[in-house]
């Protein structure tokens, strides 16, 4: 199994805020921008929440005014209607589509959504970010592939998938789009679980952050297991040294600010799965 880092959400290019962390620990992450797609903001919600509220709410008045959102990826079931035999879906385009594609990405491997979240307080019916509360890298969804639709094939895609933003907005990176379907379970080294293939985080916890304390968001504290010895691949854009570094404790990482996904081949790491599952099983609990 492969394990895939996606960074996903608003970014200070996409959107201008981080997500919000709500007062009770929800975490509610934002789909950036996108003009060519069919969904509106503020037809949907995320975690029970109006993100036309949340909007109107954390983005300065001076930003540009946003309407429609590239919901992508799609996990939440109740975000909006549905069609008969939905399942939870991500689809890639371009070049990091190409990336995925190279780094053998397919049926069985995971994604792990993340993203740049801030918390929040409500003060007279308002959400506002807490000042000096920190700029975060969370995790806050994942997807284990079931199944894989190329975009410009949609002739063999379920009806159901075509909802999907892909195929609404399709035709700028024809031949180089698809779109992964998630897995009715999860299941782990062959095994399957009880838990389900995709979905979204109930609440914030300590694990699920990736920024290292006291660190910007973009430098991660991980397992000792993520070190690459030798022999080992490293995560996907990660192959110079100088980014990591050795600690007794764990392992601190300087994050490429290129790049969307960040891959990580289970072959060469044994402990992944053991922490893939004690995560998930948090993640699905909390």
């Amino acid at each position: 199994m492969r394990l895939i880092f996606s960074r996903k959400g608003f970014d200070s290019a996409n959107g201008g805020v981080p997500s919000p962390i709500l007062p009770d620990g929800r975490l509610c992450p934002l789909p950036i921008p996108d003009e060519r797609s069919p969904f509106r903001y503020e037809d949907l919600t995320i975690a029970g929440q109006s993100m036309e509220k949340l909007l109107a709410d954390l983005r300065p008045k001076g930003l540009e005014p946003i309407e429609f959102a590239h919901l992508d990826p799609d996990l939440d079931r109740g975000s909006m209607a549905r069609p008969i035999g939905w399942r939870p879906m991500f689809g890639q385009a371009g070049a990091a589509c190409s990336h995925l594609r190279n780094q053998g990405v397919g049926v069985g491997d995971l994604f792990l959504f993340f993203g740049w979240f801030r918390e929040v307080a409500l003060v007279d019916g308002r959400y506002q970010f807490v000042p000096n509360s920190p700029d975060l890298h969370v995790i806050y969804g994942w997807l284990q592939v079931g199944m894989v639709y190329g975009v410009d094939e949609s002739q063999s895609a379920p009806e159901w998938v075509k909802s999907h933003i892909h195929f609404q907005r399709s035709g700028k990176d024809k031949g180089k789009e698809v779109v992964f379907v998630s897995a009715e379970r999860l299941a782990l080294s062959g095994c399957s679980t009880t838990l389900s293939g995709a979905g979204l985080v109930g609440q914030f916890q300590p694990s699920l952050c990736l920024t290292a304390p006291g660190c910007s968001r973009s430098v991660w504290w991980l397992p000792g297991w993520f070190w690459p010895d030798e022999g080992k691949r490293p995560l996907s854009y990660h192959g110079d040294f100088g980014r990591w570094e050795q600690r007794s404790d764990g392992v601190l990482l300087k994050t490429a600010s290129r790049g969307q996904e960040f891959v990580l081949q289970g072959e060469d790491y044994p402990k992944m799965v053991d922490w893939v599952l004690g995560l998930l099983t948090g993640m699905i609990n909390s």
